[in-house]
C-alpha cells in the first residue's frame, strides 16, 4: 500500500540535496567550529555559509542569526530574554513588565508567557475572530506604558491563519515596544522580511521546510536588548553557548537556499492543490465545515471540521487506509481537551474534537489528493454510521 502524508506541519522530509550537504560533517569536515585549526575552520566556514542562507532568505544579516535547536529553544529565548533584559525589577514597585500575545500561540509561547506570569509578569492575551486573525487595532489599545514585548505567530500551525504583522509591526515601532514573531509555519512557505514586517525577534525551526529535525534559528535585530537564555561559553557571540550542531546548521542553511530559490512556485502548486482537496472534501462529505477559508492562509492547510465523528477515531481510520494526516499540533496529540486554537476561534468542544487537519508538502502529488478525495469522505461516512449522535447533532 503506497501511503499518503498530509501532515507537513507536523514535520516535513529532508530534502536529498540537504542530506548531500550535511553528510561530509558528520566524518570528512567533522571538527568543532570553535577550535582555530584547520578541522575547526573547515566547520566554522560551513556554519557562517549557513547563517548567511538563514540571513538572506529573512532579509536579515548574518550577524542577526543565532542558531538554536529549534522553534521552541528560539520562542522561550526571546521571550525569557526580552524579560530579562527589561530595566524594571520585578520587586520594584514600578509596574510589572507587561506582554501581549494571543490565545491561539504555539505552547512554546503560551506555556512561556504562563510561566513569567507565576513570576509577576503582566500576560495580555488578545481575542482572535471566527478565522483566528487579530485585529491590529486591539494590539495597540493593549499596550501600556510598562509593555516590554509583543508576542504573536505569523502563521497558525492549526488553522494556517496568516496574521496582519506588518500592521503591527508598525503599531509596535510606533510605541518603541518589541515585537516577536514565531514563525515556524510561515518560513518556507510565505516570504518573510523581517524590515518589512519590522521585526524585532523571529523563531524559525528547520525541520518544518526540509531541514533536519533539532535545529532552527533566532533572529536577533542588531541593537535588540536581549539576555542570554542559556549559560557556558562564548559560542555566536554569547547568545547561545555550547558547540554547534555542524551537520543540522549545514541543513538547515542548505534549505533556506532552497526555500528561498523555489518559494514561489511551490506555493502556487500546493496552494492549487489544497484549495482542490478542500473543496472536494466539502462537495462529498455532508456538513463538512473549512475553518479559516475566507482568511489569508498558508497555502499548505486546510483545517476541517466533520461533525458526528471523533477526531482521533478518523485520524485512526485513515492511517489504516494509508493516509496521514491530524487533528492538530503534533505536540498536543493525545491531549483530553479540545484544541485551544479552535475554542478560541468559537468551535465547541464536540466540534474541536471532530476537526481533522490536512498540510501539504513539496513532495505532495496530484495522484494524492485524487486519492484523499476517496479515502477520506469513505471513513467519515463509516463512523458516521457507527456514531449515536450524529444526525442528532446535525438535525440540531
Amino acid at each position: 500500500m503506497k501511503r499518503i502524508y498530509l501532515d507537513y506541519n507536523a514535520t516535513t522530509p529532508v530534502e536529498p540535496s540537504v542530506l548531500e550537504a550535511m553528510l561530509p560533517y558528520f566524518s570528512g569536515e567533522f571538527g568543532n567550529a570553535s577550535s582555530i585549526h584547520t578541522f575547526g575552520q573547515r566547520a566554522r566556514a560551513g556554519v557562517e555559509t549557513a547563517r548567511e542562507q538563514v540571513a538572506a532568505l529573512l532579509n536579515a544579516r548574518a550577524q542577526e542569526i543565532v542558531f538554536t535547536s529549534g522553534g521552541t529553544e528560539s520562542d522561550n529565548h526571546a521571550i525569557f530574554g526580552v524579560v530579562a533584559a527589561a530595566s524594571r525589577s520585578l520587586t520594584s514597585t514600578e509596574p510589572a513588565p507587561h506582554i501581549i500575545t494571543s490565545p491561539i500561540e504555539h505552547e512554546a509561547v503560551l506555556n512561556t508567557c504562563q510561566a513569567l506570569e507565576k513570576q509577576g509578569v503582566a500576560v495580555s492575551y488578545l481575542p482572535v475572530d471566527r478565522a483566528g486573525l487579530i485585529e491590529p487595532e486591539a494590539v495597540r489599545l493593549a499596550i501600556r506604558p510598562e509593555t516590554i514585548l509583543i508576542t504573536l505567530m505569523h502563521a497558525n500551525n492549526e488553522l494556517g491563519t496568516v496574521q496582519p504583522l506588518a500592521e503591527i509591526g508598525r503599531i509596535a515601532a510606533e510605541a518603541d515596544v518589541y515585537f516577536h514573531t514565531d514563525a515556524v509555519q510561515s518560513v518556507g512557505k510565505l516570504p518573510v522580511d523581517v524590515k518589512a514586517l519590522q521585526l524585532d525577534l523571529l523563531s524559525l525551526s528547520g525541520h518544518k521546510f526540509c531541514a533536519p529535525k533539532g535545529v532552527g534559528a533566532l533572529f536577533i535585530k542588531s541593537g535588540t536588548r536581549l539576555r542570554q537564555f542559556l549559560y557556558g561559553g562564548h559560542h555566536q557571540r554569547g547568545f547561545r553557548p555550547g558547540t554547534e550542531n555542524v551537520p543540522g546548521i549545514v541543513g538547515l542553511g542548505k534549505a533556506a537556499e532552497l526555500a528561498r530559490l523555489s518559494l514561489q512556485s511551490d506555493t502556487a502548486r500546493i496552494a492549487a492543490m489544497r484549495d482542490r482537496l478542500e473543496q472536494g472534501l466539502l462537495a462529498r462529505v455532508p456538513d463538512a465545515q473549512a475553518n479559516a477559508a475566507s482568511a489569508p492562509r498558508t497555502p499548505n492547510t486546510s483545517n476541517i471540521t466533520f461533525p458526528g465523528i471523533e477526531g482521533e477515531a478518523l485520524i485512526i481510520a485513515l492511517d489504516l487506509k494509508g493516509l496521514a494526516c491530524s487533528t492538530g499540533a503534533a505536540c498536543s496529540s493525545g491531549a483530553v481537551e479540545p484544541s485551544h486554537v479552535l475554542t478560541a476561534i468559537g468551535l465547541s468542544a464536540p466540534d474541536a474534537r471532530a476537526t481533522i487537519r490536512f498540510s501539504l508538502g513539496r513532495h505532495t502529488s496530484e495522484a494524492e489528493i485524487a486519492a484523499a478525495l476517496e479515502i477520506v469522505p469513505a471513513a467519515v461516512a463509516q463512523l458516521r454510521q457507527l456514531s449515536p449522535t450524529y444526525r442528532r447533532e446535525v438535525s440540531a
